[in-house]
């Protein structure tokens, strides 16, 4: 069984590395060293969003996302009447077992409870299991909004509409 619930202060550090993790495993890290330390900040980004973990029947991390609307220090593309989740991370060892759609799905549901009309979301374009992944649940490329944070980093952008 796993259980999606808001992270607790005594598991940032645990949150953070398993974020750095989870990218590293994917060789996403390779291009932009300054967001390796970005990932590791769990406890920046439960203090200015909402930092969701998932975790099993022993209470262990199996995996995390950052959920955040307008305006948090977070929001790299949602506007007034979106949402927007980012560092959607399963541990290496835990893939395959659902925890990631659980992940998306809690975000569409907060989405929803807090009034957003949609989800906008960014992903490197060497992402295709989280591409996919965001297909099954309706996300639809927004290529307007694609952008790069820094030199060699490309991100694609998403939309779903609730």
């Amino acid at each position: 069984m796993i259980t999606i619930r808001a992270a607790v202060p005594a598991e940032y550090a645990t949150i953070g590395e398993l974020t750095y993790d989870a990218y590293a495993a994917d060789g996403l890290l390779a291009n932009d060293s300054d967001y390796a330390e970005e990932l590791r900040d769990a406890e920046h980004r439960a203090n200015h969003c909402e930092l969701l973990v998932a975790i099993d029947e022993q209470g262990r991390l199996l995996g995390t996302v950052t959920f955040c609307l307008p305006g948090s220090p977070y929001a790299e593309l949602s506007h007034e009447g979106q949402a927007e989740f980012r560092m959607l991370a399963v541990a290496p060892d835990q893939r395959g077992r659902g925890v990631g759609t659980r992940l998306v799905r809690e975000c569409l549901e907060m989405a929803a409870r807090n009034g957003a009309r949609s989800v906008v979301l960014s992903t490197k374009v060497q992402m295709n299991t989280a591409q996919r992944l965001y297909g099954r649940f309706g996300f639809e490329r927004t290529p307007q909004l694609d952008w790069a944070p820094t030199d060699g980093v490309e991100l694609l952008a998403y939309t779903k509409t609730l």
